[in-house]
């Protein structure tokens, strides 16, 4: 089956199939979890109301980490875990996932000591996974990497090595590969209700948002991998349960690249709220986050508050020579991270990022909490429990050595087309071949090729799906992405089908999305 959404629209009309699993949810988790059951050779299909990533999994701090302040909580067992799966998708998707130098900032005497021994520590425990050694640095060592380190009081650095990816892209290649391997996944496809018989949930019905179409899908076991909508699904199915999920929002601003020259990053272990805080180089801009809010409810397009992002501005300008101002910020986003409750936790920062799975008396699966980093475990996890509860036949994970749709090693010969890896020439020849070569916009370098690749094999049905996760542009410079918006929806129209109304309709769509990432 190829990538293409017609197709998978084929695959769910017929009524007399029974899928092995049905996954509801298309970030992260759910892609993983529809990943590691397809590669087993179960009939998986995946569900998302939105488009792949639209909620959380696009909105990290991109980061493939084990967790620095994790070590800090004394929760050794997830620093481990999350090393191990680390050095997994470093070796499965290179093509994303890349090893970035940071630099602590040393300005009290005690520091090196206490955070040396700690940053020795997470190398030990990397083991054969590991991307490099810490060790300490001088003055001039911590300025030759960070030219625009703040000098005053600095008594050097110490450099340590961590992992870096494009969340979207990955979530992209992930579904991709599952495909590859029999799954379908749809997009813009909203799961309505359970189909119950004797109180046992035997499939859902969905409805194709694009159509208004309802599709009766039965299957063999149903899992929520929905995120921070984790609960919304489980009342769904019984109103009267408790909630699992404690939403926090983390805020992010985005910077030119002259405030953080240069391939090193700079984190600070310890901010005024307890969290770590990171400066990091990422598509030629600077990424600085993160906060950590904890909020009512869960939000499609949870918007940042100036307090965020006055804390952010403010905390990064003790580290840097020339500090930036709310008219430097090129973008702003926040994401809702879906923390599991523990008891009478009060502090966000302070709940663990380990995942629990909950199954209901009615047999639906729900996987929540994690990150990022482990979703791979997360989803071995889920699908053993799966075939226990379920009665499938017991089949071993493969994902530990499966290369990511997109796998290469040749990533410095790809001339700025790397995020797609082995698609790359492909990409290329799209783009020479319709005279597509040309820049959507002076401050982007997305060529206007790249959109119909993702029309034809990405599954993008929006402007947003382009402009904001398949490339990456809402997320880098906001007024940018809004200028290019008229070209994005001129090529995706005529490449599906649409009429200027749409277009229309489509610029006034991401328009009033994209005002939430401007400062």
């Amino acid at each position: 089956m190829k990538f293409n959404r017609d197709e998978m629209i084929n695959a769910v009309s017929n009524t007399n199939t029974l899928w092995d699993i049905v996954v509801i949810g298309g970030g992260a988790t759910g892609a993983g979890v529809a990943l590691d059951a397809a590669s087993r050779g179960f009939k998986t299909l995946l569900v998302e109301q939105n488009d792949f990533g639209k909620g959380t999994s696009s909105r990290s701090t991109k980061l493939i980490h084990g967790g620095v302040r994790y070590l800090q909580q004394g929760n050794f067992s997830l620093v481990m875990e999350a090393l191990k799966e680390r050095g997994i998708l470093y070796k499965n998707a290179p093509h994303l996932v890349g090893n970035l130098k940071f630099v602590v900032p040393r300005y009290d005497w005690w520091e090196g000591t206490f955070y040396g021994i700690g940053l020795k520590l997470y190398d030990m425990m990397a083991g054969k996974y590991g991307f490099g050694e810490s060790r300490l640095l001088d003055v001039a060592g911590t300025m030759s990497l960070i030219p625009t380190i703040e000098t005053e009081n600095l008594r050097g650095g110490i450099i340590y090595y961590d992992g870096q990816f494009d969340d979207s892209r990955l979530l992209i290649n992930i579904l991709q590969t599952a495909v590859e391997h029999g799954a379908a996944v749809l997009n813009y496809f909203k799961m309505m209700e359970f189909i119950k018989s004797q109180d046992l949930i035997e499939g859902i019905i969905a409805e194709d948002i694009e159509t208004g179409i309802q599709y009766e899908i039965k299957a063999k076991a149903v899992v929520n991998a929905t995120g921070i909508f984790s609960d919304n699904i489980r009342k769904l199915e019984n109103f009267g349960e408790p909630e699992l999920i404690e939403p926090s929002r983390g805020t992010h601003i985005v910077l030119d690249k002259s405030f953080l020259p240069g391939d090193t990053a700079i984190m600070v272990p310890n901010t005024d709220d307890g969290r770590v805080l990171f400066a990091i180089p990422w598509h030629d801009k600077v990424i600085v986050g993160t906060t950590d809010i904890p909020v009512d409810k869960p939000e499609l397009e949870p918007k940042a508050s100036e307090e965020e992002i006055e804390f952010l501005l403010k905390h990064i300008a003790r580290y840097l020579t020339n500090d930036p101002s709310k008219d430097d910020i090129r973008s702003v986003f926040a994401g809702l991270r879906p923390l599991v409750k523990s008891g009478d936790e009060k502090n966000t920062a302070a709940i663990s990022r380990e995942h629990t799975i909950n199954i209901s008396r009615s047999g639906l699966i729900t996987i929540a909490g994690g990150k990022w980093t482990t979703f791979r475990k997360m989803a071995e996890d889920t699908v053993n429990t799966t075939i226990e509860l379920a009665g499938l036949e017991n089949k071993k994970s493969v994902t530990e050595n499966l290369h990511i749709h997109g796998y290469t090693t040749e990533n410095n010969a790809l001339s700025g087309f790397e995020i797609y890896g082995s698609d790359a020439d492909d990409v290329q020849i799209i783009c020479n071949a319709n005279n597509l070569y040309d820049l959507l916009h002076p401050s982007l370098p997305i060529h206007k090729g790249e959109v119909i690749w993702a029309v034809r094999n990405e599954m993008a049905r929006t402007v947003e799906d382009f402009l904001a996760r398949r490339r990456r542009a809402l997320f880098l410079d906001a007024k940018a992405s809004m200028e290019a918006a008229p070209v994005v929806a001129h090529l995706m129209a005529k490449e599906l089908n649409k009429n200027n109304k749409w277009e229309e309709e489509q610029m006034e769509k991401f328009n009033r999305v994209a005002l939430n990432y401007l400062p």
